[in-house]
């Protein structure tokens, strides 16, 4: 995707200087000024601690590879949920599509694909000790947030389960004894108002609690165009969401701690539209249909920020739970620790769909409950026993969760359907064919019914409910070898059962591919009427049956699969073993393997080939069989973490290798999203992060990293969608991996500074860099992506003692105009091939710039 290159430079140098700033911190060991006796006496960087291993640990002690983003970076940044987060850890990419519902988090290029909740996330998310299904079930408001720990690599030793990416790990903000307030005011461009307030405060001697709230509000960025009075919002992309968050802390007695946390966070916004980024011969079908511009014309600026909509895209999403962590110093075992932590969510989100995404009234949904839910509910249990001595630190722990999954698909197909599919369907066989003015009746004749009956009402009603029970026992050693060196052992075994029951149905419409399907000759007559030979019609019939007969209008489902029932059950092994040796006490060096495991699963979507199988090519025949394996990682890393000037400067690096087993893809093909394992996916690379607190300027924070991954698909993948020049998936083979970008580098700066005695002020720009990649599943070059910066700022005046502080700020400084995610243009794609004439490409795009200011008060 081409951007404008007027704001090229622009980016650039923002780019260079903040790089140029953090490599500055090399050559400037040696002229580094001494400490004085007061600035030894400061917390250094080398203090800095991360629950990595589920234990407190000096960060610079553990062997895996981190980013840790402290409380104060994160505010300074703006940071309030993950996908903001993304901005200050280098392969680190999380993108939306369809719905901020859907929000999915990759590290080194691994991460699930697309939009089915029927696949786990490779990259976990937990938040405070519990585990979050989904990454956009971690997507919100976090609250008062401590710090952000992102572990890059599998993880699934000791966190959750199915982490074969990484993890982000969010702590927020326990409550204190102290009493305190704090509250925030934000006015921004989009007509933003934001306010937040929280209240901190003990009761008695041994309890405290703490408690959030936010509103925020926000116009879209979006433009809409409409074509009728069944959309009424001219703007999408806006915001409109309240959260409440409480904590309540008991410490009866000096050896145990109980920790109650409760949460609330509702959402109800327009989210999300498309703009087409290459548009293909189809659009003029759709603009003849509406007498008008459906959807945007060749040589549209897609960063004009018009999309093309006529169904309403609410989205309504609900989110809750409560959590209680008990932990107690036993005084048996040497002084082991139990710890127990308890969650129940409850997690919902309805959303309405142009599918189309254009003006015409071709397929959508509504957003309402019945027709559009997905919904959440978990349980989940963890207890640890850890402990220490002289030789060996020891963790042995058990892990439950119980999660029911409950969705509903429903394609409505409008009065533009059939007359569009039977224009598109004739300029496919033969051009000349589709100018004919009685085009719009071919389907009609070929399926023997009248005009605008074929298609109409409800295509799909599909119900799934799911159960997923995981139970798990593990354990993690660090068995102090010697005085330098150490080696960790972690085990996991974890049983998995999921159930599920699909319930298909087409209320009133797949009467046009029944009627099709039950005298094929008509359908070979009608094309013999439109000037084919016999041997033509007949050869040309199974393409215009398989487009009547898509996933939402073949009746086959409704007759063959209601009420299938699916199970699966796995028992697998996961673990790691690690070596470190501490040089001295700046410099240590570790190497590591790790096996990690994503559970297997079932694709919540019609699925329908040419033999019935998953595997299958193009067909009509429902698929029964949705399930698909799970996936597998082997990771490998050699690490040195070191600490330079009495701990204001870390340098710390790591290289890995990865190879992943039946990946999990899951790709839109402009009608469905299918799902399939990838035998092969290698990533290997670079990944190396500086922090630098120079004692020679007080009040300078600098923080850097660059990743390089080189992240492939493997060759000789087997099936028809992977075989050119007709199947799908074709270009996958040996290709670098969809949302991988090879280079991604990341800086921030932060100075602060006394304006005379009484006030502060306070400056923070941070930049992240990536290098060019594929936005799409498929990697059609049409979705391509050019490299990118985007930069946020921050400088904020206050009182000293921080009892309150005026801020400017902005995010996407520099107006950078990117794609989030690349897709097919429903039925409007018609061959992988690129270059295709017919074929249109839709694409979600990056937020634009913001600015704003915020007002802070607290005592």
């Amino acid at each position: 995707m081409s951007r404008n290159p007027h704001r090229k430079p622009l980016t650039r140098a923002v780019l260079l200087a903040l790089t140029s700033l953090t490599m500055m911190a090399v050559p400037a060991w040696a002229q580094e000024a001494q400490p004085t006796q007061e600035e030894s006496d400061k917390p250094t960087l080398g203090s800095i601690t991360v629950t990595a291993q589920k234990r407190e640990e000096a960060m610079q002690d553990v062997p895996i590879a981190i980013t840790a983003v402290s409380e104060q970076l994160l505010q300074d940044t703006g940071v309030r949920d993950i996908k903001d987060l993304q901005v200050l850890v280098p392969g680190l990419t999380v993108t939306s599509t369809q719905s901020e519902a859907i929000t999915t988090a990759r590290i080194r290029g691994i991460g699930t694909v697309g939009d089915n909740v029927g696949l786990e996330s490779s990259v976990g998310i937990v938040i405070d000790g519990v585990y979050r299904p989904r990454n956009s079930v971690g997507f919100g408001d976090l609250g008062q947030l401590e710090r952000i720990e992102v572990l890059k690599g599998p993880q699934g030793t000791v966190f959750g389960k199915n982490t074969s990416a990484g993890v982000i790990n969010v702590i927020t903000r326990r409550p204190a004894y102290q009493q305190s307030a704090e509250a925030e005011l934000t006015v921004g461009n989009y007509g933003a108002v934001g306010l937040a307030g929280s209240f901190n405060s003990g009761l008695g001697d041994n309890a405290a609690f703490n408690v959030y709230a936010a509103k925020r509000e926000r116009d879209g960025w979006m433009d809409v165009k409409t074509s009728n009075d069944r959309r009424f919002d001219r703007k999408d992309y806006d915001q409109n969401f309240h959260t409440l968050r409480g904590k309540l802390l008991f410490e009866p007695t000096d050896t145990l701690d109980i920790l109650i946390s409760g949460d609330f966070t509702s959402r109800e916004e327009n989210c999300c539209t498309a703009v087409q980024t290459t548009v293909g011969a189809t659009a003029g079908i759709l603009n003849a249909l509406v007498g008008g511009k459906a959807v945007a014309a060749p040589g549209d600026d897609p960063f004009d920020r018009l999309a093309y909509s006529n169904r309403p895209t609410e989205q309504d999403i609900k989110d809750k739970g409560v959590s209680m962590e008990v932990e107690w110093d036993s005084g048996w075992l040497g002084g082991a620790t139990l710890t127990s932590i308890t969650g129940s969510r409850d997690w919902q989100a309805i959303n309405g769909l142009d599918y189309d995404f254009s003006t015409a009234d071709i397929l959508y949904r509504n957003p309402d409950e019945d027709e559009s839910f997905t919904g959440f509910k978990t349980f989940s249990q963890e207890f640890r026993l850890t402990g220490a001595t002289d030789k060996l630190d020891w963790m042995v722990g058990a892990f439950y969760s119980d999660e029911d999954l409950n969705r509903t698909e429903t394609y409505r197909i409008g009065p533009h359907y059939e007359p569009y599919l039977s224009i598109a369907l004739l300029s496919i066989i033969n051009p000349a064919l589709g100018q004919s003015s009685t085009a719009p009746l071919f389907l009609s004749q070929a399926s023997g019914r009248p005009y605008g009956t074929v298609f109409a009402g409800l295509g799909a009603l599909d119900h799934y409910k799911q159960n997923a029970k995981s139970t798990a026992l593990f354990t993690n050693n660090t068995w102090h070898a010697t005085d330098a060196l150490d080696f960790t052992f972690g085990l996991r075994y974890t049983r998995e059962k999921k159930d599920l029951i699909s319930d298909y149905s087409n209320p009133n419409g797949g009467a046009g591919c029944g009627a099709m399907l039950a005298n094929q000759s008509r359908v070979v007559g009608a094309l013999m009427s439109r000037g084919l030979t016999q041997a033509q019609a007949i050869a040309a019939a199974p393409t215009v049956i398989g487009y009547a007969c898509l996933p939402w209008a073949n009746p086959l489902h409704n007759a063959a699969t209601r009420d299938t029932h699916q199970s699966r059950e796995e028992k697998e092994w996961s673990g790691t073993i690690k070596a470190a040796y501490r040089w001295n006490e700046n410099l240590m060096t570790y190497l590591s393997f790790a096996r990690g495991h994503k559970g297997g699963g079932f694709n919540l979507d019609r699925v329908q080939s040419s033999d019935g199988l998953s595997s299958g090519g193009t067909g009509i025949v429902p698929v029964l069989d949705t399930s698909f394996p799970a996936e597998f990682v082997d990771s490998y890393e050699l690490g040195t973490k070191t600490t330079w000037l009495d701990g204001s400067l870390l340098l710390n690096a790591t290289l890995f290798h990865q190879e992943y087993e039946d990946f999990q893809l899951n790709s839109f093909l402009g009608t469905s999203f299918v799902v399939r394992s990838i035998p092969e996916v290698k990533s290997t690379g670079l990944d190396a992060e500086i922090l630098w607190q120079p004692r020679s300027i007080n009040g300078l924070m600098l923080q850097g990293g660059l990743m390089y991954a080189d992240t492939k698909y493997g060759e000789g993948i087997p099936g028809g969608d992977f075989v050119a020049p007709t199947g799908a998936l074709y270009k996958l083979q040996g290709a670098q991996m969809s949302f991988a970008p090879k280079w991604s580098g990341s800086a921030s700066a932060t100075y602060e500074w006394d304006v005379g005695s009484r006030y502060v002020a306070r400056f923070n720009i941070g930049a992240k860099y990536v290098s060019e990649y594929n936005t799409g599943s498929d990697v059609d070059p049409e979705k391509m992506q050019d490299a990118y910066t985007v930069a946020n700022a921050r400088i904020g005046f206050g009182a000293r003692n921080e009892r309150w502080m005026v801020e400017i700020w902005s995010t996407n400084l520099t107006d950078e105009e990117y794609v989030q995610v690349g897709f097919d243009g429903p039925l409007q794609n018609v061959s992988p091939a690129p270059g295709n004439p017919f074929n249109t490409f839709n694409a979600f795009l990056g937020a634009p710039r913001m600015y704003g200011a915020t007002l802070r008060v607290r005592y």
